[in-house]
């Protein structure tokens, strides 16, 4: 599948999450579903709005931090947990237009409840195999990049 085009370059995934071998595996996951658009990762809630900021280590391009057309974001992080990482994305006027997807391991009908009141565009609980992540991944994929149109990249981003 190729990458949707907003410009001269496929939109960036952002994923935030903690757990290395979650995000070697959504990375396999998306591969395998042929995905090739970028996709960075962060560990942490505060490391997510420093590179969305290009604050701390991603201050004056130290470390390259383009703007994600897509975040995925899981809930239960070191530092600033995804709950209120979505919530200063979504208060914040040059981010809160970037769709956040939460994947998480949480089944918790009030997380479900409160990030869609913050403003989460979607909530996916992580499947428990790696061909049930490559199912929710594949049919993910096609949603967000082949039927979903999202803003394009740069729009109101410093």
């Amino acid at each position: 599948m190729s990458p949707r085009d907003y410009g001269a370059t496929p939109i960036t995934i952002l994923m935030a999450d903690d757990d290395e071998e979650d995000c070697e595996l959504t990375q396999d996951a998306l591969a395998a579903s042929h995905l090739v658009n970028p996709i960075r990762f962060v560990s942490d809630g505060q490391e997510l709005l420093d590179y969305l900021r290009r604050e701390g280590p991603y201050r004056d391009g130290a470390r390259p931090a383009p703007r994600p057309g897509i975040i995925l974001l899981d809930l239960n992080m070191p530092k600033k947990d995804g709950r209120e990482a979505l919530a200063e994305i979504k208060a914040d006027e040059s981010l809160r237009q970037i769709p956040v997807v939460v994947l998480t391991t949480s089944r918790d009908e009030q997380d479900v409840l409160r990030t869609y009141d913050l403003g989460v565009n979607s909530f996916i609980s992580k499947p428990v195999t790696f061909g049930s992540l490559v199912e929710v991944m594949g049919a993910w994929t096609r949603y967000w990049f082949e039927i979903v149109d999202l803003p394009r990249r740069g729009a109101a981003y410093g």
